[in-house]
């Protein structure tokens, strides 16, 4: 038999799909896991895409599974990071660039509200004592 009459397929490329290493649907089912848990126990969790062996085929299918929701989040600080809600609540996108705009690393968060959006207790306080500034200004201007 000759050599080039036997077919060759890439391995772990499923027929049909280019590009995709089939580490992406397990990671969706990871996924569903982790929404269960929050929903029972309200412990959020993340997947650190940028650590994981997926092609950008493979992000590009999870971002089409995943879709795309109401809530879009964009931070300034030491580049752009933006949070995005997928089409599944509960289910972030977050991706960190740096300063010239590299993704730097992408996120899966699974949370009621991603962390980093969270006000930090010590940014309140200071939010708060602003507050009291202005009120305390505008009764002076009152006088």
């Amino acid at each position: 038999m000759k050599l080039d009459v036997i077919p060759i397929h890439v391995a772990n490329q499923p027929p049909g799909e280019p590009g995709l290493s089939g580490n992406a649907p397990p990671l969706l089912r990871e996924v569903v896991e982790q929404v269960r848990r929050l929903i029972e126990s309200g412990e959020p969790s993340a997947i650190d895409l940028s650590a994981l062996p997926l092609t950008p085929a493979d992000l590009d299918w999870l971002q089409e599974k995943l879709g795309a929701g109401e809530i879009a989040v964009t931070l300034q600080a030491s580049g752009e990071s933006t949070l995005n809600e997928t089409a599944c609540p509960g289910v972030w996108w977050v991706t960190h660039r740096n300063e010239q705009g590299a993704v730097n690393s992408q996120f899966i968060e699974v949370a009621f509200v991603p962390e980093l959006v969270k006000a930090h207790p010590q940014d309140v306080a200071l939010g708060l004592e602003t507050l009291e500034f202005m009120i305390a200004d505008r009764q002076g201007d009152a006088d």
